[in-house]
């Protein structure tokens, strides 16, 4: 009888988990994955088609996309040559880019959340910050890079400062929202439980307020990738900027194109990334 049992049981579980796992791909799944795919790939194909026709005659300012194809190939194709100084592939370029967007962004992360709690938990702290910080961060990310020089005399830890002072006011600003819109029946439990300032701000705070804390994250990614571009062609080195003003100085075209596709993509790989983080760390309470 036990063993009869035991058998009917597992051919149950058997069925059971043939039915739960299915067929790997099926119909649905498949117009699902179409109804997102395919859109953009036919406006992507029709703006090529109209760049197409619109650059493709004579005395066009700009190349069409298969002369842009055919110019900038040797950099397509090979992303990782180094020939020294700043005669570099692609690669290299955006890898100096990200270390910077890298170092500033993360000193914006911690300097802005801490600041953006100070501004959010204390009322005298948000009366006497809070118009400074809405004074400072309309300041545009290019106007700060001459006053960083003239501190730093070094264009790598200007880069740097620029993109820290860009990206930190949607941090602080987005945290402080975050800490003000947490339940007072939170603060209430913290108050019951005699918990100290640390673990208040671990164990309440912060989950409370990750939402907003990665929104602002979301926002200073973006902004630091685009102060980075637009430093780096001033202080020149390596980096995707520069490699875009020295494609301009010796006019092709086509190459600054190309850069400008790797910029888009890259910009949207970080958003992306910061997103699925944020999703992760508040279980998708976060926007993704």
């Amino acid at each position: 009888m036990a063993l009869g049992t035991s058998i009917g049981g597992l051919a149950a579980a058997r069925r059971k988990g043939e039915a739960s796992r299915g067929p790997l791909v099926t119909a649905a799944g498949l117009r699902a994955l179409a109804a997102r795919i395919v859109p953009p790939l036919v406006v992507l194909g029709l703006f090529l088609l109209v760049w197409q026709v619109l650059c493709d005659r004579p005395g066009a300012g700009l190349p069409a996309p298969s002369r842009v194809m055919s110019e900038a190939w040797p950099i397509i194709s090979d992303p990782f040559f180094d020939n020294g100084g700043t005669d570099k592939g692609l690669f290299w370029h955006i890898v100096a880019s990200l270390q910077r967007v890298a170092l500033g962004f993360a000193l914006a992360s911690v300097a802005g959340v801490l600041l953006g709690t100070l501004v959010g938990q204390s009322e005298w702290a948000m009366r006497g910050l809070d118009p400074i910080f809405q004074v400072l961060r309309t300041i545009p990310p290019l106007a700060w890079l001459p006053l960083s020089l003239a501190a730093f005399r070094d264009g790598q830890p200007s880069a740097i400062f620029v993109i820290f002072i860009t990206s930190i006011w949607p941090i602080i600003i987005n945290t402080a929202v975050g800490i003000r819109n947490i339940p007072q029946d939170y603060r209430n439990v913290a108050s019951v439980l005699r918990l100290n300032a640390f673990e208040f701000f671990g164990k309440i705070m912060l989950p409370s307020a990750a939402p907003y804390i990665f929104t602002g994250l979301r926002i200073g990614v973006g902004l630091s990738w685009l102060a980075i571009v637009a430093a780096e062609m001033l202080i020149g080195g390596v980096g995707i900027g520069f490699f875009i003003w020295d494609a301009w100085n010796s006019s092709h075209i086509s190459e600054i194109i190309v850069a400008l596709v790797y910029v888009g993509v890259i910009g949207f790989v970080l958003d992306r990334v910061v997103a699925g983080i944020g999703q992760l760390v508040t279980r998708g309470t976060a926007s993704a």
